[in-house]
């Protein structure tokens, strides 16, 4: 009996379960949670019980369905009523945007009206202040820029301002604005012609600013107490770097100390513009600067020439002390051995009864043992006067090179970067000529010293053996 009435419960479970699956597959999206068992299912006692239950799950179902279905058509219903909103409000945004491209036409057409009622009215006025937006225009790019600016500052702001009014087409000039822009370009002209000192801040090279006395001269340069060039850009006064050399610096410092009279001044006329000429003078190289442009070949040929014109003096001091040597031989009648005249006699002196053909061989044997150290050096110093012109033309080429590598990498655009090759090149030739000129002078002087004694030598000589000769024939 306990059996029976397990595999009845087990029916009644399993029959609720078949009932209730469709509705269970139904609400499973709504309701995800877990399927729970029908208590009554299990406290089923027989069919009819059961059967019982069934019906009463059936009647929950279908009230279920309907109250499903109810919430169905409502939401369909108020999406429905949401659907004929949106086409009422775009309907009505579609009227509002016909409303507004019919007024913005009707704007332009007004816009357009006016427009050409302000054309008419304003008549030759428009060709005026054409001519006058462009006066302002060059008048404010020249005030920029212009020294008198580091003492009348701002002033290009008022131009930028009216320029950028009368650009548009419904504003017009002030009569106050029109004066002004007269008054500043009388201004400008006129303060290019005077020498105004003040006070205003300037920066060192190191940045430091600090107020200082500065000199104007016209639009052209301006200069502090102490006579160095300033600089101005961006509205600031800035002390250059690196001064002109020569005597710029001291008119200026003289014109910065004066208090009246005429004074000589170094004027940069691109002052105005920019000052490109003074900054042309400040870049150029020193002498010293030009050298070290040469490079290794330069320092080369700089050191052969130092040492050509070191060998040069000493062999003309020495030529110098054996002149003055042989010609104190000259005037006695003992033969001296400090001088080359002296060991030349004194072959003579120690051979008397020397026959005149081996005498004459002796003599010409002491001038030749004389001649080299009478002409010690003039091989070198020619080979020096030689080498150096060559020694230039290398320089020059290893400079083109350099010159060509830099043309390869920037470009022939750019001539600073060429710059460097080509002062290589011409430096190195004018080194290589600067030596060897000199040298060659040197050289003609110091052999025509030489040649002078050896001449000396060569007619004592012959004198002395022509004599020599007459003797041993009597």
């Amino acid at each position: 009996m306990k059996a029976l009435n397990k595999i009845f419960a087990a029916l009644t479970l399993g029959g609720a379960l078949a009932v209730s699956g469709l509705t269970y597959a139904q609400d499973a999206a709504e309701a995800p949670a877990e399927p729970q068992v029908d208590p009554r299912a299990e406290a089923a006692a027989n069919l009819e019980q059961l059967l019982q239950f069934v019906k009463q799950g059936q009647a929950t179902d279908a009230k279920e369905n309907k109250a499903r279905e109810a919430r169905f058509a409502q939401a369909k219903a108020d999406q429905a009523r949401l659907l004929k909103e949106a086409e009422a409000e775009r309907e009505r945004q579609e009227r509002l945007s016909t409303q507004l491209e019919n007024k913005f036409e009707d704007n332009e057409l007004l816009i357009a009206a006016k427009q050409k009622q302000l054309k008419e009215k304003l008549g030759a006025l428009t060709e005026l202040f054409g001519h006058l937006t462009a006066a302002a225009g060059d008048l404010s790019s020249n005030i920029e820029v212009s020294l008198v600016s580091s003492q009348y500052a701002n002033r290009e702001g008022f131009l930028k301002d009216l320029i950028a009014k009368m650009s548009g087409s419904d504003k017009l000039p002030r009569i106050e604005e029109i004066e002004r822009v007269w008054y500043e370009l009388l201004r400008e002209i006129t303060e290019t012609g005077n020498v105004v000192k003040f006070t205003a801040e300037v920066a060192t090279p190191s940045g430091e600013r600090a107020p200082r006395d500065v000199i104007r001269i016209g639009a052209f340069n301006i200069i502090d107490a102490n006579g160095n060039y300033l600089a101005y850009n961006n509205g600031n006064l800035s002390e250059l770097p690196r001064q002109p050399a020569g005597s710029y610096t001291s008119w200026a410092s003289d014109l910065a100390n004066a208090s009246s009279g005429m004074y000589q001044f170094g004027i940069d006329p691109t002052g105005p513009t920019g000052g490109s000429f003074l900054a042309a003078i400040i870049d150029s190289p020193t002498l010293e600067e030009r050298w070290h442009q040469g490079g290794y070949v330069g320092y080369a040929i700089t050191a052969v020439g130092v040492f050509a014109l070191l060998l040069a003096v000493y062999r003309l001091i020495a030529l110098s002390l054996i002149s003055s040597k042989v010609s104190a031989q000259l005037k006695s009648s003992a033969a001296n051995t400090n001088n080359p005249l002296g060991r030349v006699l004194k072959i003579h002196e120690d051979n008397p009864t020397m026959d005149p053909e081996t005498l004459e061989l002796k003599m010409a044997e002491g001038v030749m043992r004389e001649t080299p150290k009478l002409e010690s050096g003039l091989t070198l110093l020619k080979i020096i006067a030689a080498v150096a012109p060559l020694m230039g033309l290398l320089g020059t080429v290893t400079g083109m090179i350099i010159t060509f590598q830099a043309i390869t990498i920037f470009g022939a655009g750019d001539p600073k970067a060429m710059a460097g090759g080509i002062s290589s090149a011409l430096v190195t030739t004018v080194l290589g000529l600067l030596v060897a000129i000199p040298t060659v002078l040197l050289h003609t002087l110091v052999n025509g010293r030489a040649q002078r004694v050896i001449h000396l030598l060569n007619e004592q000589a012959t004198g002395i053996i022509a004599e020599h000769s007459e003797t041993s024939h009597k």
